[in-house]
């Protein structure tokens, strides 16, 4: 089994690609005695957000004495991080090497007449019947679950009646398979709401990066969907929730919301709209006010705006997409009481060659953030784009020769922080959350 603990079987189906529909996880499951259909869950879907409301639902569960499931992607370090079930007193609860070893068997005789039909199923569909047979064997209280790709598709979906479903922000990613516009992918992610269970939304207005038409474009599909369902639904936020933002020197946030004040330590105004999609959720499932508070401060989320180091600072944030990168420039110019503000910076970035990536570079740009130098990289990934294509993408925005190609991400990561230790330069690592969780796993004993 690889350095990074995904079984064999796991990782030779990622060439099969993505396939949407819900037939071939249908057929898997009903070979596996539907180990779905014995859970509670909280079902989460969206463009960006949907790890930080997981986490913030899970911590919150978790510390209220509820044995509870969390399913997310992708991993940072090793496979058994997508697939936990936390308690009071393990909230790390990742899933043993040994068991995603046996259950992968188990998932693998169950799929032998897919493959033999020449429709064997994706990898997300393996780990995603994978994790509901843990979920199930655990005999977990509750399940918070991360969709993949969209949400009407989704080998998640399968789920016929959540707790609660939750719509995280909207944005254009992933258009080759979701559609082009807000509205058509607004469609998919709202794909996920169940008749009569309740849905919580973020507020259209939350989601920064939409016009005003795209907005209204979210809102009225969430609507009609929801109504067509039969399914009570709730918006959350509104601009004062983001104006109620304030941050501790110790980087901890505080915001306002419906009249309550809340803290966490997950950094950026964007996590004050994560975390009132989580309270809404957590309200329905029956937690006390008390025990959300407590779930929202504990909550933690690597690589997401992630203070690493604070002398020099290092910052680590798998922004992904324009919408995250956006995300991510709000927040800079807001941390540490501002400190960061304005602060020329160096950037070590790394990314997959199918993601927006001229948007992402655009959205640093448009948001004022000044980097001073860039590192360009090559994840370990076969999707990545090569470091001196980035480099080109970044030259047309931000018209600089300061651009460093290094072909050894781990070199280049130890050379940046080293040069930023020497002239104190803010160092952000980002592009791809592949890229930052390894080369956080490989700075831990730098910093």
């Amino acid at each position: 089994m690889p350095a990074n603990g995904t079984p064999e079987f796991i990782s030779d189906s990622l060439k099969f690609g993505i396939k949407l529909g819900l037939d071939r996880m249908s057929v898997l499951l009903s070979r596996l005695d539907n180990p779905q259909d014995s859970l509670r869950y909280i079902h989460i879907a969206g463009t960006n957000g949907k790890g930080s409301v997981a986490a913030y639902c899970a911590y919150s569960l978790a510390l209220s004495g509820l044995k509870t499931g969390l399913f997310t992607s992708p991993f940072l370090v090793d496979f058994s991080e997508r697939i936990r079930v936390m308690t009071e007193d393990d909230l790390e609860g990742k899933i043993p090497a040994e068991d995603v070893v046996r259950l992968t068997a188990k998932v693998k005789d169950a799929a032998k007449p897919l493959i033999e039909s020449g429709d064997p199923p994706t990898e997300f569909e393996i780990v995603t019947a994978i994790c509901f047979l843990w979920f199930r064997e655990q005999s977990v209280d509750v399940a918070v679950m991360e969709t993949g790709l969209g949400g009407r598709f989704d080998s998640t979906n399968v789920i016929e009646r959540p707790e609660v479903t939750v719509i995280c922000s909207i944005g254009k990613d992933h258009q080759d398979r979701l559609g082009h516009t807000v509205r058509e992918i607004s469609f998919e992610k709202a794909g996920i709401i169940k008749p009569g269970c309740p849905v919580v939304c973020m507020s259209p207005e939350l989601m920064l990066t939409l016009d005003d038409a795209e907005k209204e474009d979210v809102r009225d599909v969430m609507s009609e969907v929801a109504d067509q369902k039969g399914s009570p639904i709730k918006f959350t936020g509104d601009h004062k929730l983001l104006e109620s933002c304030n941050m501790d020197p110790e980087g901890i946030m505080n915001f306002e919301y419906e009249g309550s004040r809340y803290q966490t330590r997950l950094n950026g105004i964007h996590q004050a709209a994560n975390a009132a999609l989580a309270i809404e959720a957590l309200k329905i499932t029956g937690l006390r006010e008390d025990e959300i508070r407590k779930g929202l401060l504990a909550a933690e989320w690597n690589c997401r705006f992630e203070i690493f180091s604070s002398d020099p600072a290092v910052i680590l944030d798998g922004g992904h997409n324009p919408q995250g990168a956006a995300s991510f420039a709000s927040t800079y110019n807001m941390v540490l009481g501002g400190s960061l503000k304005d602060r020329p910076l160096r950037m070590l970035i790394g990314a997959m060659a199918d993601k927006d990536i001229d948007g992402i570079i655009k959205a640093y740009f448009d948001a004022g953030l000044n980097v001073k130098e860039f590192i360009c990289v090559r994840p370990d990934n076969p999707r990545s784009i090569s470091p001196i294509e980035l480099s080109k993408k970044i030259k047309f925005v931000y018209n600089t020769s300061d651009i460093i190609l290094c072909d050894d991400r781990y070199e280049g990561a130890v050379s940046a922080y080293r040069k930023s230790s020497s002239d104190g330069m803010p160092l952000v690592i980002t592009g791809s959350l592949y890229l930052v969780g390894d080369i956080r796993s490989h700075m831990k004993g730098l910093i």
